[in-house]
């Protein structure tokens, strides 16, 4: 934790039982394993994923971390928290073209020190091509790169760690699925007899599970863990949702005093209790739900 010198950060992070009638009646035990309460400004995945990153550019002797997002990026503001904190200069490479004033996410980036670039969306596309990635370093120099996302072998050894702190016995972790890097680590460090399930946010996220194992490839050499993708709770696609997910939220709300990120985690609690209901699970199994949060800034 040392990173970050002086930042609390709440690890590990919490656990605490979801007691709901649905469940007790399909005789299912649910978790919820709260790593979106890890810190404000950089929740959930986001410290996970980064955690590594930091150390690899302090043994690199790199002071400047430089990433890509969307103009809403989690990573983006977590990034430039991570900076801010940690004594690194921080550069976001932004999708598409400068609209003034900023919005929120990119205001909270710029207050943290990020200096902000934008590319066109046709050259953002080919962001890690050497010709980008050799005229960003023409631009700005000497700097840590961070991919999109910041799902890498860095990202995964962090995201690994997650199953080890649950001190109560499981079967099944559900994560919400984004760039697939969460997936990919956690289900490295479950044991033979656990299994994990992504939730893909966005639609058509069958592909996502190819890009998963690549990654697990890269780090581990194999395919590592049990582990699947459940395709069917998109909502529409990537920041969409629909009366039934607005539904889901409100009822979860009144009934847990827990409102859902209706972007990432509201669509992976929706899959955990339709796969209750369906009967997928035997009685007596125990679910951990990880919920990483949404980053939402603390006073906007």
């Amino acid at each position: 934790m040392g990173e970050l010198g002086s930042v609390d950060l709440q690890l590990p992070s919490p656990v605490s039982e979801l007691v709901d009638g649905r469940l007790a009646a399909a005789g299912v035990r649910v978790l919820l394993k709260r790593d979106d309460l890890i810190h404000p400004e950089i929740p959930g995945n986001k410290w996970r994923k980064l955690k590594y990153n930091i150390s690899t550019a302090r043994t690199l002797a790199c002071d400047t971390l430089l990433t890509f997002g969307g103009a809403y990026s989690n990573h983006i503001r977590a990034t430039a928290a991570v900076g801010s904190y940690g004594g690194f200069k921080t550069i976001g490479v932004i999708r598409g073209e400068e609209h003034l004033p900023l919005n929120p996410s990119l205001a909270y980036a710029v207050a943290r020190g990020m200096r902000l670039s934008y590319l066109d969306r046709t050259t953002y596309r080919a962001k890690t091509s050497p010709e980008v990635i050799g005229s960003l370093h023409r631009e700005f120099g000497d700097f840590y790169l961070l991919p999109e996302g910041g799902s890498n072998s860095d990202a995964l050894r962090g995201c690994a760690e997650v199953p080890a702190e649950l001190a109560v016995p499981f079967d099944v972790l559900f994560c919400a699925v984004g760039t697939g890097g969460t997936l990919a680590g956690v289900a490295a460090g479950l044991t033979t007899r656990q299994m994990a399930i992504g939730v893909p946010v966005l639609k058509g996220g069958a592909f996502l599970e190819d890009e998963i194992v690549e990654m697990q490839q890269r780090l581990y050499g194999e395919r590592v863990g049990t582990w699947h993708l459940e395709c069917g709770y998109h909502f529409g696609g990537y920041a969409k949702r629909t009366p039934e997910l607005d539904d889901f939220i409100e009822d979860f709300h009144l009934k847990h005093g827990l409102r859902l990120d209706w972007v990432y985690e509201a669509k992976m609690m929706h899959a955990v209790f339709d796969q209750v209901a369906r009967g997928t699970f035997a009685r007596g199994t125990t679910i951990v739900a990880l919920l990483c949060g949404s980053g939402e800034i603390p006073g906007l």
